[in-house]
């Protein structure tokens, strides 16, 4: 029985084995597409990201220029379907506050956390609003502080 036995631990060590690093692969390889999660827990992915223009905006609830921004962030979301507008929280509001936030400013596009930003290289900005521009490749091909008008982005997304 002692051959017997330690055959039988050994394949449950080595079942223990494939299965470890069976699942270190499947987390490893989550690591190569980082999601991010939008006010309405929606995940958005680098992928979605690739060959469109990319509008990332920071923004406050405290800043007026921001509060008067939005709507025209609103509609170039609306006008400009092969771009992808994006929010971001200056005070970094998360949950069910930042869900809360974007609905009493009425923003009608993703908004995403410091993460996002980080994630694609982006500063957090010393002046609100600060909006950057990124090109296909996910590039940073402008930064603009201060508010910023339809036509000036609408522009840029040509």
């Amino acid at each position: 029985q002692g051959r017997a036995g330690a055959a039988y631990g050994k394949g449950v060590l080595m079942l223990f084995i494939r299965s470890t690093l069976l699942l270190v692969i499947c987390l490893l390889s989550a690591c190569d597409a980082p999601g991010w999660l939008d006010q309405h827990g929606n995940t958005m992915t680098r992928d979605q990201l690739t060959g469109k223009r990319v509008v990332v905006n920071y923004w406050a609830q405290w800043c007026a220029p921001c509060r008067e921004e939005l709507p025209e962030l609103n509609r170039l979301a609306r006008d400009f379907p092969h771009a992808l507008i994006i929010g971001i929280d200056f005070d970094a509001a998360k949950g069910d506050a930042l869900l809360a936030a974007t609905e009493k400013m009425g923003i009608e596009f993703a908004v995403l956390g410091h993460d996002f930003a980080a994630d694609l290289g982006l500063e957090k900005p010393a002046v609100l609003p600060t909006t950057y521009i990124l090109d296909e490749q996910g590039e940073l091909v402008h930064t603009l502080r201060g508010p910023q008008h339809y036509d000036d982005i609408a522009a840029l997304l040509q």
